[in-house]
């Protein structure tokens, strides 16, 4: 989760008068079909201002879906990568048990305090994973952030569950030390 969102969410309850989870509670007891209906509902029943209802709204529907389930929908079609991304994810839950996995509708957020890395299946035959490494340098493996834009410094094409070496390791242990 990035920064503005978290401090968002924790300035919820003080601006709102509810915590975000007392909000998903009320907007899953309606049954709202469009997105705009359930933003308006909180804007006009509970004068909730646009940015606080939009995200509530948004983050109510990205947990209609289980973890497993989003993971899944990412990989249909693409089977061949899951043994990378299972990889991955055993990798990363080694560093501590302050990893904070999470799946959304097309990547995986990998956050400590903050986020510092990224899985994404960008093609039918690659994994992209998005680090942050501030400072850096690029190498031929280790490029730069690419399709991540501002989100990571560098990225790792993978397409081969061996690709998944020590050096690899390393760069995704930094971006996690760094992100305390």
């Amino acid at each position: 989760m990035d920064k503005a969102l978290q401090t968002m969410i924790d300035n919820m309850p003080e601006k709102t008068g509810k915590s975000l989870d007392e909000w998903k509670i009320i907007i899953k007891s309606k049954a709202f079909a469009k997105h705009s209906e359930a933003v308006k509902y909180l804007k006009t029943e509970h004068k909730v201002t646009h940015g606080f209802a939009n995200t509530i709204v948004s983050l109510s529907k990205e947990e209609q879906k289980s973890s497993d389930e989003l993971v899944a929908n990412q990989y249909q079609g693409k089977d061949h990568l899951m043994p990378i991304y299972n990889k991955l994810i055993g990798s990363v839950n080694g560093f501590g048990k302050d990893v904070r996995i999470t799946p959304k509708k097309t990547e995986v957020s990998l956050d400590r305090k903050k986020k510092f890395a990224v899985i994404r299946p960008s093609t039918k035959s690659r994994i992209d994973l998005g680090l942050k490494l501030k400072g850096k340098s690029t190498t031929e493996r280790l490029e730069n952030s690419g399709p991540f834009g501002t989100m990571c410094t560098h990225r790792v094409r993978l397409t081969d569950i061996n690709q998944i070496d020590e050096e690899l390791i390393a760069w995704l242990k930094e971006a996690y030390q760094k992100a305390e």
